[in-house]
């Protein structure tokens, strides 16, 4: 959400130096060392002749934000802009109230899209063919999510974002993400599993996570064994847990009922990944690349289990039930956490289970 200020914030400071309208902001993280809450923008390299003369006049303009600690230009006229610390932990409570909405912005407001073919992906006769279906839905969704209206040749509408979906299945347990960068989890040469065998094996959620992160052009194999472990080298299961993780947080944070905001460096890492969580909604349905916005989730779900499996939060692995040392209550960031990622599963068409 805090990516969807900074357009605003932006957008009016392009429009007090008489600039003209409508250039992308282009953010992205800063990378290196620092704290978090810092962003990157170029929307000056695309505005005139002398980006860092336009950059140092929308710095001076960002800067007298109450919520922006510093704005400054860096290289050819790139802006590197920090956000205050309380800002970065207020987020919390604001991702929460928002609900399903924390991960919708106006960002593609004014594009059209076509909407995709109608049916279950699933249902296709091959991986790739269920792959390509199910792309083009998620990339409309993703499209309609970020403000883009989506229309078919005889009836344009607004598709409505849906909300996330829920389920309920026994307790289980798993501590980080899987670092496994192959396209998906790999199959047995032997068996020729189609896509609804595989839901009949490893569950429909399994299935459309599998393929919604997986990378178009490449060739895509399914192991349904694989797909179907409750491990944390499977993805499609720890995207999922770390939302189970996180409302089990809520849960233990609401009987210790005590409240703070969010304050150590990682809690604080925690929010500048969700910060994101509008903006890689955006930047996938621009790339038709919903597989990004898969990953990103992945990534999301690594932070949260990393943060909230630690003494300093409540209901945490290291010892259940404990609760956290004064002023390190959770309560509100683990809220966070759960809303963001049940937001994102939810855009995938894929459940946020609060207990695994």
């Amino acid at each position: 959400m805090i990516t969807s200020d900074l357009r605003r914030a932006l957008a009016g400071a392009v429009a007090a130096a008489g600039l003209p309208p409508g250039a992308d902001p282009g953010l992205r993280p800063v990378g290196g060392p620092g704290r978090p809450g810092r962003y990157a923008a170029s929307v000056a390299l695309s505005l005139g002749p002398d980006p860092r003369a336009i950059a140092r006049a929308l710095a001076e303009t960002l800067a007298v934000e109450p919520w922006i600690e510093k704005a400054e230009v860096t290289g050819p006229g790139y802006l590197t802009i920090t956000v205050t610390t309380e800002a970065l932990a207020g987020l919390a409570d604001r991702i929460t109230r928002a609900g399903p909405a924390c991960a919708t912005s106006e960002a593609l407001a004014g594009r059209t899209v076509a909407a995709p073919p109608q049916g279950d992906p699933l249902a296709a006769a091959s991986w790739e063919k269920a792959r390509a279906a199910l792309a083009a839905q998620l990339t409309a969704r993703l499209a309609a999510a970020a403000g883009a209206t989506v229309t078919d040749s005889t009836d344009p509408e607004r598709l409505r974002v849906p909300p996330p979906a829920r389920s309920d299945s026994e307790p289980g347990e798993a501590r980080t993400r899987s670092d496994d960068s192959r396209q998906v989890p790999g199959a047995d040469p032997r068996r020729q599993e189609t896509p609804a065998t595989a839901v009949s094996f490893a569950g429909r959620d399994a299935v459309l996570f599998t393929l919604a992160r997986a990378i178009p052009g490449r060739p895509l194999a399914v192991g349904e064994p694989i797909i179907a472990r409750h491990v944390p080298g499977n993805p499609a299961y720890a995207v999922r847990y770390a939302h189970a993780r996180a409302a089990s947080g809520v849960r233990w944070g609401e009987i210790a009922a005590l409240r703070c905001l969010p304050a150590d460096p990682a809690e604080l890492a925690l929010l500048d990944v969700l910060s994101w969580l509008p903006e890689r909604v955006a930047t996938a349905a621009r790339r038709d690349r919903p597989d990004e916005f898969a990953r990103y989730l992945e990534d999301l779900a690594s932070v949260t289990i990393d943060v909230l499996t630690t003494p300093r939060n409540p209901g945490c692995a290291a010892d259940p039930g404990r609760a956290p040392a004064p002023g390190s209550d959770r309560l509100s960031l683990a809220s966070a956490a759960r809303t963001g990622l049940a937001a994102g599963l939810g855009l995938l068409g894929v459940s946020a289970p609060d207990r695994l």
